[in-house]
């Protein structure tokens, strides 16, 4: 993983970590977003993606979130904080 890479999964991450609501959570890329076990409600995770769209625009490409596969437990970018860090990257890496 590139330092840039690895400067925007931090950056994910804190984001996770910020719309949480056990503050005491550490975010790592096994924590579940949605299903069993998941660290965020619905409304949190509506934070989260408008809060993942608004830091994209700042560093100069438009993150979408809205694809059919979104929000599948098992293929979506939102199953785990690793997953969607992934794709946050790969959107951000696509941009260029």
């Amino acid at each position: 993983m590139s330092a840039d890479s690895r400067g925007l999964k931090e950056k994910v991450f804190a984001v996770i970590a910020s719309v949480a609501e056990d503050r005491a959570l550490t975010i790592s890329d096994s924590t579940a977003l949605i299903g069993d076990g998941a660290v965020l409600d619905s409304m949190k995770l509506v934070e989260l993606c408008l809060q993942l769209e608004d830091m994209a625009g700042e560093i100069g490409f438009e993150f979408d979130w809205t694809s059919e596969a979104a929000m599948s437990k098992s293929r979506g970018m939102f199953r785990t904080a690793g997953a969607l860090t992934d794709e946050f990257i790969r959107q951000q890496s696509a941009s260029k």
